[in-house]
């Protein structure tokens, strides 16, 4: 069975002499509603590192480098990745848009 760090191993090696190393996390979260389809996009943009840095967090956090960040999300503590995380965009665009539209009540 694979588990987080046979996949990071996996993708560093598959990424071995590769020099454009951008990456990008998306969360994508859809919202239906009154018979209308809303979607919230978060993107965060980076890089892979060519070795894990890191203890925090889970999956390609180790080698995933936000743009303009010196740390890799794992070695960043949750407050600080939560503040810059795809998922973190999605839902602040999903809570904008609810706050400002009292969609359905069923």
């Amino acid at each position: 069975q694979k588990n987080h760090s046979d996949n990071v191993q996996l993708l560093l090696r598959n990424m071995q002499g590769i020099s454009n190393r951008a990456a990008r996390f998306i969360t994508v979260i859809t919202l239906v509603a009154g018979g209308k389809v809303f979607q919230f996009e978060g993107i965060l943009n980076g890089r892979i590192v060519e070795v894990p840095r890191g203890e925090n967090g889970f999956g390609y956090d180790p080698v995933f480098l936000p743009d303009g960040f010196s740390n890799t999300l794992a070695e960043m503590t949750l407050e600080e990745k939560n503040k810059i995380s795809h998922r973190a965009k999605a839902i602040e665009k999903l809570t904008k848009f609810i706050s400002g539209n009292p969609i359905v009540d069923g």
